[in-house]
């Protein structure tokens, strides 16, 4: 992995380009982050922080490349808080691209790690994502996470949502089918897919997640 240089402007930007998404997910990789696979579905299929958090395993068939968002994770008067998500996307499953795959299966490697070190100090949730001790995680830390990877990867700093704006290229740049991609972007018309998939992702950053999505694994 390459150096990056330090990006020109310093102020949060409210959407990365292609290349800065390759770039921080490669550096997340590169950095064994424990929510490599958190950013990728936050990226790929423009999943919110609360969605992310509320993920549990039996919403996840990774034989089938399926996931439903059924719960959030929100902060609720002191109390983390699992609420049920009343959307299009909680009846029915969202496709997933091989890159997907890969991370969350790289995530369970991880926690089953964890969970074997915590031994009788770990708490059962379910949840992908969690502490070291199984119990979930805060969202303000998150955050922290995000903003602490950024900087360690040089690129624009951006909020969390604002990561939403870069899925469909990534998308494209992942060759998933303009019919998959439909689905995961919640368009209702293909054309309105398609106007970004005439778009020709750069082939360097489409070599670099195929190299994420393929070459690497737990």
């Amino acid at each position: 992995m390459t150096k990056r240089r330090e990006p020109r402007q310093r102020r949060r930007r409210q959407a990365w380009t292609l290349d800065d998404a390759r770039w921080f997910l490669e550096s997340c990789w590169h950095a064994r982050e424990a929510l490599y696979a958190a950013f990728v579905l936050v990226l790929v299929l423009g999943l919110r922080r609360g969605e992310v958090l509320g993920l549990a395993w039996e919403q996840v068939d990774l034989d089938d490349g399926e996931l439903y968002v059924g719960e959030q994770l929100q902060r609720v008067r002191h109390q983390l808080v699992r609420r049920e998500v009343r959307t299009e996307t909680s009846e029915a499953p969202l496709p997933l691209p091989g890159l997907c795959v890969t991370a969350l299966k790289i995530r369970k490697s991880q926690q089953d790690a964890a969970r074997a070190r915590a031994g009788d100090r770990w708490i059962e949730t379910g949840l992908v994502f969690t502490t070291r001790y199984g119990t979930p995680i805060e969202p303000r830390n998150f955050n922290r996470s995000f903003d602490r990877c950024i900087t360690a990867a040089r690129v624009s700093r951006i909020t969390v949502h604002g990561t939403r704006k870069t899925c469909a290229s990534l998308l494209a740049a992942l060759d998933v089918h303009p019919r998959v991609a439909m689905r995961i972007l919640r368009h209702s018309k293909i054309a309105v897919t398609m106007e970004i998939y005439t778009e020709v992702p750069d082939q360097a950053a489409r070599e670099a997640l195929r190299r994420l999505g393929e070459q690497f694994d737990s």
